[in-house]
């Protein structure tokens, strides 16, 4: 018999908490639409346009992107999240995850069946520190460097990759945005975008959007609040890489 960790629904808590963190810090994508005031028009790259009317053109460009790559840097709930993921509205995706200090997950879905998952030894010994040494060193040396492959319906799995799909995940980018103020033009990963800053209840947030081309949300950083941090976009409307692993290093736990 194969040793597999008994602890499912630890796994699963873990799983689900790195999906809802992960959601939670897309979302302050749209916490730049809370109200505030000094609204201003100006020339520049958007005409007269006000900041909170450029927002809402980045807001409606990155909902219409069919993939991107978000890299996500926070605090969240006292916890570092970071995760590097893309993504697109046929719900692939491939990236990594991590939450806390216990480690890093690896993550590939590419169809509506699968999804491939591999944690690093660090994550693998933080899920099985509840097994008795014999089953956590059998786990470890069965799973360690080993993809493994559960049904996307499964209980354990549905609540990971409920942010592959990427409508879902940017359905928190609300239009309608008010009180925010343009700033100067600068540059993101070598992208000219124009800055704009909404500030209100001690959190400040600055998103830069794209000057040239398609007018997309470039990076949100959040200062203050309980969820500072930085999220970039990049790589929009381009295939995502999510390859299947090789059998011979899936361990399938269906």
């Amino acid at each position: 018999m194969q040793a597999q960790p008994r602890s499912r629904s630890h796994s699963r808590t873990r799983r689900t908490a790195v999906a809802a963190l992960l959601c939670g810090a897309l979302a302050l994508g749209s916490a730049a639409c809370g109200p505030s005031g000094g609204d201003t028009k100006t020339k520049g790259p958007f005409g007269e346009l006000t900041g909170s009317q450029i927002l809402d053109k980045a807001m409606a460009a990155t909902k219409s992107a069919k993939s991107l790559t978000v890299a996500v840097d926070i605090t969240s709930e006292g916890e570092p999240l970071k995760a590097h993921l893309s993504l697109d509205t046929a719900r692939k995706c491939a990236g990594t995850l991590s939450v806390g200090v216990a480690g890093t997950a690896e993550i590939v879905k590419a169809d509506d069946r699968d999804v491939y998952l591999r944690l690093d030894e660090a994550l693998l010994r933080d899920e099985l520190k509840d097994e008795s040494p014999e089953m956590r060193e059998a786990a470890l040396e069965q799973l360690g460097g080993r993809w493994t492959k559960s049904p996307v319906t499964d209980p354990d799995t549905r609540d990971m990759v409920a942010f592959c799909d990427l409508k879902d995940l940017l359905a928190d980018f609300e239009e309608g945005a008010a009180g925010t103020v343009r700033g100067e033009e600068t540059t993101v990963d070598g992208r000219k975008a124009l800055k704009l800053t909404e500030s209100g209840g001690g959190e400040t947030n600055t998103a830069y959007v794209a000057t040239e081309g398609t007018p997309y949300l470039l990076k949100v950083v959040t200062t203050g609040g309980a969820e500072p941090g930085t999220i970039t976009f990049s790589r929009y409307d381009e295939p995502v890489a999510a390859k299947t692993p090789a059998p011979k290093d899936v361990v399938d736990l269906g």
